[in-house]
């Protein structure tokens, strides 16, 4: 399992170079680099106050002079190579320094380092109020199999399902934080929670707070799928003849089900695991939009509309590196589950 575990940290490597190698080279040839920009910026504000194409202001060469074009390309290291450029920002990422936001003007490492707390809190406890739930309540549908119980569980967790998680964010905020004005409509604390001031227990219960209408619209979309997985997986296992033969042989049943079937059930769900975990880790856009909550999700977003290309390759490294660490956590959470599975 060792000897495993260390040859998939070694296949991350080439791996992780292959994607952050082609992600960085993807940025180096779409239209809209920082250097087209700080051109039509330029243009924009040049004599006449009228905006030029790209292509006007690169035939009378714009306000820019050709020095400061070369200025540009050396601050933006578009004077080099791709892929020395690539070298250079690897050992940098390697490092932390991710270099400085086009946008806020402000170390990458410290715009993400929050952002990537928020989205990290509200994945675990979703992740983790995910798996408790869905799995207790698949269990228990499928030993109540056709009963009122399964028809109204099915009947709450389809439409959970059919309602998009953005849809639930709108109804909850408008719903019971502006008409009931029970929760806040937004936010990860309060604006005016001083942290010098208030004690831990205050700032615990102020996120706590806040988070409640958020994680619900997290839960929303995940709930179903998971629950009724783990249904279909456990009613396939207890149809199956080792199960038969056990109770045959003076087993009781629910300790049949209990030892053996739920056990062997939970392995196709716990192969997922790493997929779900990249998921909650990397933030939900929409939902972080409408609740304004500073996550990695909306951080990335806004970065690609605006072009802030440091912070988009740098948050795609992390993602990808949570990506193959969550695939990982997936097969050694298989091995967990089934020790039949043998890594060599």
């Amino acid at each position: 399992m060792i000897q495993y575990i260390l040859r998939r940290l070694l296949l991350i490597i080439p791996t992780f170079i292959g994607m952050t190698m082609l992600t960085f080279l993807i940025t180096r040839i779409v239209p809209g680099g920082p250097l087209e920009m700080a051109i039509m910026e330029q243009s924009s504000s040049g004599e006449g106050g009228g905006s030029m194409s790209l292509s006007a202001s690169r035939d009378r060469q714009g306000p820019l002079s050709e020095e400061q074009l070369e200025q540009l390309k050396v601050l933006y290291g578009l004077d080099k190579p791709w892929i020395v450029a690539y070298i250079d920002w690897l050992g940098k990422f390697l490092r932390l320094d991710f270099g400085e936001s086009f946008t806020y003007y402000v170390p990458v490492i410290d715009l993400i380092k929050d952002r990537l707390l928020i989205s990290a809190y509200y994945g675990i406890f979703t992740l983790l109020i995910t798996y408790l739930v869905c799995i207790s309540l698949g269990i228990a549908k499928a030993l109540k199999h056709n009963t009122t119980f399964d028809a109204v569980t099915s009947v709450i967790t389809f439409f959970a399902y059919a309602v998009p998680s953005y849809v639930v964010a709108v109804v909850l905020m408008v719903y019971f934080g502006g008409h009931l004005q029970w929760f806040p409509l937004g936010g990860f604390k309060s604006d005016d929670l001083f942290l010098d001031e208030a004690s831990r227990f205050e700032v615990v219960i102020d996120v706590l707070y806040h988070s409640i209408l958020p994680l619900i619209s997290y839960l929303a979309g995940s709930f179903a799928l998971l629950t009724y997985h783990m249904k279909s997986y456990l009613l396939e296992e207890i149809s199956k003849d080792y199960v038969r033969t056990a109770v045959s042989k003076g087993v009781p049943y629910k300790y049949a089900v209990v030892k053996h079937a739920i056990r062997n059930s939970i392995i196709p769900i716990a192969s997922g695991f790493g997929n779900i975990l990249t998921i909650f880790f990397t933030g939900n856009v929409l939902i972080e939009t409408i609740f304004n909550i500073n996550g990695m999700g909306l951080l990335g977003y806004e970065s690609l509309l605006g072009r802030d290309y440091p912070v988009v390759i740098s948050s795609l490294g992390i993602f990808g590196t949570i990506t193959l660490i969550g695939n990982l956590l997936g097969d050694i959470a298989v091995a967990i589950v089934d020790p039949r599975v043998k890594y060599t």
